[in-house]
């Protein structure tokens, strides 16, 4: 009877629950925690290695873009460089005074660019000139034009508007004493007289600009209509930098255009045996006429760097910029069957730390090559 009693009582759903709910020995359990362990360690590796790749796909991009973007636009300022400016290759570099009612004095060089070296590797800043008209004819004029007088009188004052900037240019000038000087036109009389009074805020003291004997008859008047002035440049910000001055105001405005731009460097291509070929590059500023009309080209790189910061030191030499041997090219080193320019960024912080890329281009100066 005892025997039966037991054997009823194992079978029991009691004894069945019972032994359903005893739980996991302590060896399964540690088991278990490693095997998770593993798996989340494994899923880790995954996702850091997917987010790292994440990283360098979008900072390459950024770089890129704004690379593309920043050298597309400095191409397409300098491609206009000089128009209207360059007819008269004989008036290349002549200092250009004018003066505003707000905005103070000004001296430009009648230069289609003007290239200012950044001392030590650091960056250039690149100015670009040229005539807004979509038609520019030089003016002549017929009548001296001496301190006292209020007009300028020309063979014809075609396309000429109230309110357009012209700039005089004697036929024979010399920067210490017989410079250009930049005025606007107030009004048209009879087709031929041009007032320049100071009604527009330029020159309102037009003796002060003017050289000390006036302009003599002969003297050339380019018209810019509103005069394009504006210079490129890397900011502290690190981005690429334009500031225009305005023909009305003469204030100057400025604007952050692409972010990430790191470095810029400029160089004149110059055609030193006036055989139409650029045979050398190089930096340095003319400061003569001839100099000026040696000038056919300009070369540039600017460096463009990602905008996410690695853990790791991604960047162990600072960029290159291959300028090949074809043509001497100033600063130049070895680098290996080629010739390159260092492109110096160990200036900032962290530079090893981010990716960079490095566009280069040659942009001819057509208005300079057409005389236009």
């Amino acid at each position: 009877m005892k025997q039966l009693l037991k054997q009823q009582s194992v079978g029991s759903p009691r004894a069945a629950s019972a032994a359903a709910m005893r739980g996991v020995s302590l060896i399964e359990l540690m088991i278990g925690m490693v095997l998770g362990l593993v798996v989340v360690l494994v899923v880790t590796q995954v996702l850091s290695f997917s987010e790292g790749q994440r990283r360098t796909t979008t900072g390459g991009a950024d770089a890129q873009v704004n690379g593309a973007l920043a050298i597309y636009s400095l191409q397409r300022e300098i491609q206009m460089a000089g128009y209207g400016l360059t007819t008269d290759p004989n008036a290349l570099g002549c200092d250009v005074h004018a003066t505003h009612a707000t905005a103070g004095n000004f001296v430009w060089n009648l230069a289609p660019v003007v290239i200012t070296d950044g001392a030590n590797g650091a960056p250039d800043t690149v100015a670009v000139m040229s005539a807004s008209r979509s038609f520019s004819v030089p003016m002549t004029m017929t009548v001296d034009r001496d301190l006292a007088g209020d007009k300028f009188v020309v063979n014809s004052a075609l396309g000429v508007e109230p309110g357009d900037l012209l700039i005089a240019v004697p036929s024979a000038y010399v920067n210490a004493n017989n410079w250009c000087s930049a005025f606007a036109v107030d009004g048209v009389i009879n087709t031929n007289q041009l007032m320049s009074n100071g009604a527009s805020g330029w020159n309102q003291a037009l003796a002060a600009v003017l050289p000390g004997a006036g302009y003599p008859a002969g003297t050339r008047l380019l018209n810019t209509g509103a005069l394009v002035n504006r210079s490129f440049s890397v900011s502290a910000a690190l981005s690429l930098q334009q500031r225009t001055v305005s023909s009305t105001s003469g204030a100057a405005t400025v604007e952050e255009l692409f972010p990430q731009i790191v470095n810029l460097q400029a160089m004149y291509g110059k055609d030193t045996n006036a055989d139409g070929v650029v045979d050398t590059y190089d930096n340095v500023t003319p400061t003569t006429n001839a100099g000026w009309r040696q000038v056919l080209t300009i070369r540039m790189a600017l460096v463009a760097r990602s905008a996410t910061f690695q853990k790791e030191e991604v960047t162990q030499t600072q960029p290159q910029w291959d300028v090949g041997g074809a043509v001497p090219v100033a600063g130049a080193a070895a680098c290996g069957a080629s010739r390159c320019i260092t492109l110096k960024v160990d200036g900032l912080e962290d530079w090893k730390h981010y990716r960079y890329s490095v566009y280069a281009v040659v942009i001819p100066l057509r208005n300079m090559l057409w005389g236009s």
